[in-house]
């Protein structure tokens, strides 16, 4: 028999699960259905923060311009889960074909993700992405593989 914090991983395994076919799909309604109304975001891309589900999503709406298709993965995804917040972190990455027919292996990245259970339903309330930093260069690191 399994334990509540059993079947809560299990459960944000499937949410996490949800985004990649989401993100594969580009379908923003998919997307929008695992966020929090307030989730903040801190993406790669300027601000520093996107707070809402609507910048959340504008944020996808712009990678899928790029993209004709587009594959997302995330790997060694590590989850502690409590009782109604949980947080995880692993690796993502992005590739496909571009609109202009290019295809792209994309990057490693980063990333936080941290969910709220409300109603029952685990939401990320914030997630971060990020990429290693040069201190010497000044620049993002975006070759790296976990």
């Amino acid at each position: 028999m399994s334990t509540q914090r059993e079947e809560d991983e299990a459960k944000i395994g499937q949410q996490v699960d949800k985004i990649v076919e989401g993100i594969r799909a580009k379908d923003l309604e998919v997307l929008k259905q695992l966020y929090t109304a307030d989730v903040v975001s801190f993406d790669v891309e300027p601000p520093l923060q996107h707070v809402g589900v609507a910048a959340k999503l504008k944020n996808w709406a712009k990678v899928f311009m790029f993209f004709q298709d587009v594959t997302y993965e995330v790997r060694d995804l590590a989850l502690t889960v409590g009782d109604d917040v949980a947080f995880g972190h692993g690796f993502g990455r992005l590739s496909g074909t571009l609109k202009n027919g290019t295809a792209t292996s994309g990057m490693w990245v980063r990333a936080t993700f941290c969910f709220r259970k409300i109603d029952g339903e685990w939401l990320i309330a914030h997630d971060q992405v990020s990429v290693p930093f040069d201190i010497a260069s000044g620049k993002g690191v975006a070759d790296l593989e976990p």
